[in-house]
C-alpha cells in the first residue's frame, strides 16, 4: 500500500516539473523551514528542487516522497490559476 501512495505522490508532481514551488519543510526542534524554487526533476525515489539564488546558500535540494507521504514536507505548486497542494491524503 505504502509502494502504490509513494507512485501516487510522485505521478502528481511529475506535471508540474519546471514550475515554481514553495515548501514548507520540518527543521526540528519546532522549526520550519520556508523555501521556494523551481521543481526541476522527479526521479524513481526523490524529487529535486532548484531553489531561488538570492535566498538560499544552496543551489539545489532534494526529498523523497515519503517526506510528503509523512507530512514531514509540505509542497505547493504556484501556476497562474492560483496554488495547488500536492498531498496524500488516505481515503
Amino acid at each position: 500500500m505504502a509502494k502504490n501512495a509513494l507512485l501516487e505522490i510522485k505521478r502528481s508532481l511529475e506535471p508540474h516539473v519546471g514550475q515554481k514551488i514553495m515548501l514548507r519543510a520540518n527543521g526540528g526542534r519546532r522549526k520550519t523551514i520556508e523555501r521556494s524554487g523551481v521543481l526541476e526533476e522527479t526521479y524513481p525515489s526523490v524529487f529535486i528542487v532548484k531553489l531561488d539564488q538570492e535566498q538560499h546558500a544552496f543551489k539545489r535540494v532534494s526529498y523523497s516522497y515519503a517526506d510528503i507521504l509523512t507530512e514531514s514536507v509540505e509542497v505547493t505548486v504556484c501556476n497562474d490559476d492560483g496554488q495547488v497542494r500536492i498531498s496524500y491524503l488516505q481515503q
